[in-house]
């Protein structure tokens, strides 16, 4: 049986010589592997570019339970991207939370309310104009939120160090590595409050993104042990300094 789904791409890599294993996280299967046979072939009807990280696309796939490795028949674009696969900023963005949501979604099955965040920030994150340097931040902070470890705001002139372990604001600094000072604290909490609209209003300069990101990226570390190495973040990194 044939199932139709909206995806984004996640990840791909080589099968054999014409073929490729792509991973998309769907609305209807949530994260599922895919065989794409021959597309890597030069009398191919399907468009290997495509593929692109966090690309949108609508894809017809024969699904059977407990397969761990599903068969892709058909796939298309849903929404045509504008800006990213153009703007070297945001294409590199776009390749770094590919990657981290690649280590670190790993349901396989439907979570509506997260696909629909998901698809809708990267349609709004191609139409920016203003902020989207701060954008990937604003996505990390609120994508944990769906995945269940969202940290609590309640920052306050007392509990005003962000405890990275437990994820919300304590009086005392923590002992923890590396922990956030009072302000990057303070700046952490503004973060968690903000909307996606009032991104082009948020300030920051390239140390304060840098070190924002840091410790965001050490939070995910925390609370999912198995993500390893973000390989990406090094070329994210040169791109803003």
């Amino acid at each position: 049986m044939i199932s139709k789904s909206k995806a984004i791409v996640l990840h791909q890599v080589k099968y054999s010589e014409t073929s490729v294993i792509a991973t998309l996280y769907t609305e209807e299967f949530g994260r599922q592997s895919y065989i794409i046979n021959g597309i890597r072939s030069p009398k191919s009807k399907q468009k290997s570019g495509l593929l692109q990280p966090l690309f949108l696309l609508e894809i017809d796939a024969y699904h059977k339970t407990g397969r761990e490795v599903q068969r892709l028949k058909e796939f298309r674009l849903d929404n045509i991207y504008q800006t990213i696969p153009f703007d070297v900023v945001k294409s590199t963005m776009s390749m770094f939370l590919s990657e981290v949501m690649y280590k670190v979604i790993r349901n396989v099955e439907a979570d509506p309310e997260m696909f629909s965040f998901i698809y809708n920030s990267l349609l709004y994150f191609d139409s920016m104009k203003e902020g989207s340097a701060n954008f990937h931040l604003w996505f990390l902070i609120n994508l944990l939120g769906y995945l269940g470890v969202q940290p609590e705001n309640n920052y306050s002139p007392i509990e005003k160090w962000f405890d990275q372990k437990n994820g919300r604001f304590v009086t005392f600094r923590p002992s923890f590595p590396n922990t956030p000072d009072m302000e990057e604290s303070k700046i952490i909490s503004q973060l968690i409050g903000l909307k996606h609209d009032d991104l082009d209003t948020f300030q920051l300069n390239g140390n304060h993104r840098f070190r924002l990101l840091e410790i965001i990226i050490e939070y995910y570390v925390v609370h999912f042990e198995s993500i390893g190495e973000i390989r990406s973040l090094k070329v994210l990194n040169e791109i803003f300094h």
